[in-house]
């Protein structure tokens, strides 16, 4: 039956005979450990409380401003572009590159670059801490507020662990952003920057984020790390032993709830039988890799969508159907299930007689048959004759 949709569930158990490493104590008084790829939360500490987040801020200020203005944009130095703390020490009229100002954001933390980009990509400052609150609405951070690029204390400048978290899973997937909080130090503009986060020292995998301090808000801190094909984002907010925190909260996280394989793109699935056609079978194959995070012992239930039979013709690379998993009632992951090849339609080469019938539909087909046909009679020997 073309048609027909067959539903199949399995349970896949992992690493039913491990045991589970205990959560680490941390000093933060917020902590968030998530997976990048899935979103998945591994570890929390009061992830959901509004706080202060200093520096951590320039995060959300380098994703709207490559997002929105190129990093050859020349954006020229103003008076009102000063600022207290941490500065790339800009001059006034010096004109720089976004991406230059970037590097000056993101590794020598500059409040002067932080406004310098603020104001270059948006106009003036205002216009763009408003893009940067859309942004934030966007990426679902629900407890955020910003009120400054810079995050210097204000009020209404806010945000949580777990927002951002998320924060740190959209600068992994900007590409630019990615190789600027991993740069451990460069040359721009005349300066030699030198990336705050010394967890890029100490912690072996760790591919950058950024640092924040002020008094009120204490040590913030977002990194990232990745081992063996799975990457980490931490989050630690009010942290006094923030680079200890990162490394117990990193070890704990790929030694305990490891990336584990679901699917690989590519790989055979099952066969399926076809009619209609010489070839008697149909591979399916996985679209793409899935992957989640697992304890010890957890199940995940896979549910395939598939046909019962498949009728020719069939074209590679078309959808077959569609493989779902599931650990317990949340959704962790899926791929389409694709034909592996093509599949002709079994069409029988037609016979004398289907192809005269065929000409004889057609038209004037029988008059021209007909007339062919009395060409082909020999003339009668006796014909004349009395």
């Amino acid at each position: 039956m073309k048609r027909a949709i067959a539903v199949f569930a399995a349970l896949i158990l992992l690493c039913p005979t491990c045991f589970a490493a205990e959560a680490p104590v941390v000093s933060a008084a917020s902590a968030v450990l998530m997976d990048a790829q899935s979103g998945r939360v591994l570890y929390e500490k009061d992830a959901h409380s509004q706080r202060l987040i200093a520096s951590t801020t320039k995060l959300m200020t380098a994703l709207v401003a490559v997002e929105s203005t190129a990093l050859d944009t020349q954006i020229t130095m103003k008076p009102e572009y000063q600022a207290e703390g941490s500065s790339m020490y800009l001059r006034f009229g010096e004109e720089r590159t976004l991406e230059e100002l970037l590097y000056g954001l993101l590794l020598a933390s500059g409040n002067d670059a932080a406004l310098a980009i603020a104001g270059g990509c948006g106009g003036d400052v205002e216009t763009f801490v408003g893009w940067m609150n859309e942004k934030a609405a966007e990426l679902g951070m629900e407890d955020t507020h910003f009120a400054n690029p810079n995050g210097l204390d204000a009020e209404g400048h806010y945000s949580t662990a777990y927002d951002l978290a998320l924060l740190g899973r959209a600068v992994l997937e900007n590409e630019t952003l990615a190789k600027l909080v991993s740069t451990k130090s460069i040359t721009v503009a005349g300066r030699s920057l030198t990336n705050h986060n010394k967890l890029l020292w100490r912690y072996e995998g760790c591919t950058g984020m950024k640092t924040g301090y002020t008094d009120a808000a204490g040590r913030t801190l977002v990194s990232s790390a990745q081992r063996d094909g799975q990457s980490l984002i931490c989050v630690t907010l009010k942290a006094p032993n923030d680079w200890d925190d990162h490394a117990k909260l990193f070890d704990y996280g790929f030694e305990t709830w490891p990336s584990r394989p679901l699917a690989r793109a590519g790989k055979i699935f099952r066969t399926l039988p076809v009619s209609g056609s010489l070839l008697s079978q149909v591979e399916v194959v996985t679209d793409r890799d899935v992957a989640y995070p697992l304890s010890t012992g957890e199940r995940v239930r896979a549910v395939i969508t598939l046909p019962d039979r498949v009728e020719a013709p069939v074209q590679k690379g078309t959808i077959a159907g569609k493989l779902c998993f599931w650990a317990g009632e949340t959704p962790v992951g899926e791929t389409y299930l694709l034909y592996r090849v093509d599949i002709p339609e079994n069409v029988p080469e037609p016979t004398l007689f289907d192809r005269i019938k065929e000409f004889l539909q057609r038209g004037e087909g029988s008059a021209v048959l007909a007339t062919a046909f009395l060409q082909e009679i020999p003339a009668s020997p006796v014909a004349g004759r009395r």
